[in-house]
C-alpha cells in the first residue's frame, strides 16, 4: 500500500449490500444527502460514531460490522 492509499476503515459499503440496500436508501433515513453516503462508502471520510450506531440499527446489524477488524480474530 503506498502513502496515498489508505487502509479502508469501515465496511458500509459491503453492510448494505448484504442487506440489498442502497446509498440512496440508507441516505434518506439518516437525512443526509447521497453524496455523503458515497463517501462514506468509498472510506473517504468517515461518519461520527452515533452516525454507525443509527446504520447499524437501521440494517438491524451490530455496530462492529461495520468496522474492519484490526485483527484477524477476536482474543
Amino acid at each position: 500500500m503506498t502513502k496515498k492509499q489508505k487502509k479502508p476503515l469501515n465496511r458500509i459499503k459491503i453492510a448494505l449490500a448484504q442487506k440489498s440496500k442502497t446509498n440512496k436508501w440508507l441516505a434518506g433515513k439518516l437525512n443526509v444527502n447521497p453524496p455523503t453516503v458515497s463517501q462514506w462508502c468509498g472510506n473517504k471520510t468517515q461518519p461520527a460514531l452515533e452516525t454507525f450506531y443509527q446504520i447499524a440499527e437501521l440494517l438491524d446489524i451490530e455496530v462492529r460490522k461495520l468496522f474492519v477488524p484490526t485483527k484477524e480474530t477476536d482474543e
